[in-house]
């Protein structure tokens, strides 16, 4: 069959044709053109859930490196707090650890992280428990070293300011010490016994902490 021959289409007449082909494409598919540009639009980067905690995994013992299984170790760089989702080696002054059983470590930005995280170690690491906990660990201000976060001083109220910004409950290992640098920042000297739920929740709320 032979069709007549007809002239070729001009420019204007193709873009018609296109422009209505378009638009009878859409109307079958139940598109409009405000879905259209709505597809065409960018998208907004996705908001996080303010409910989602950051996870982060403990960090395994290593037995090439010769420590005691719940001797303090030194932060990795890599590693996040599992209560704020910080970098705990950006603030090595403000530094905790706690140390589970098989050796496992996790790791926390500042005394009060650990804190916080000792009142509810299941909400911030699924499947562990308190009584697992061998060691815990905080860096003494003075000296800069670890000390057992048990027999430390802390220092409420003081002018410090730590990693969120806010008093995060500076950490010696003396009494003596902590006296002093509440003399100087001001603040009152705290027995690991006397930080309770009480003094967390109101140190934690306004800074984010809690998720």
């Amino acid at each position: 069959m032979h069709l007549p021959w007809q002239p070729p289409m001009t420019a204007p007449a193709r873009r018609w044709g296109l422009a209505v082909a378009v638009a009878a494409l859409l109307a079958g598919a139940g598109w409009s053109v405000p879905a259209l540009r709505t597809l065409w639009e960018p998208q907004a980067a996705a908001v996080l859930d303010p409910d989602v905690c950051v996870v982060a995994p403990p960090t395994p013992y290593n037995p090439a490196s010769g420590l005691p299984l719940e001797a303090a170790r030194a932060v990795p760089a890599d590693v996040r707090c599992p209560v704020c989702g910080m970098f705990p080696a950006r603030s090595p002054d403000w530094a905790a650890q706690v140390i589970f059983a098989n050796g496992d470590a996790q790791f926390f930005d500042s005394p009060l992280s650990l804190f916080m995280y000792l009142n509810d170690v299941p909400r911030y690491s699924p499947g562990r428990s308190a009584r697992e906990i061998v060691a815990r660990y905080v860096t003494d201000v003075s000296g800069k070293t670890w000390t057992d976060a048990s027999t430390a001083f802390y220092v409420h109220g003081s002018s410090a300011r730590g990693p969120m910004r806010a008093g995060n409950l500076p950490a010696f290992a003396s009494q003596e010490a902590a006296r002093r640098f509440a003399a100087q920042r001001g603040g009152e000297v705290l027995a690991y016994g006397a930080v309770d739920a009480g003094l967390i929740g109101q140190l934690a709320a306004p800074q984010g902490h809690l998720h």
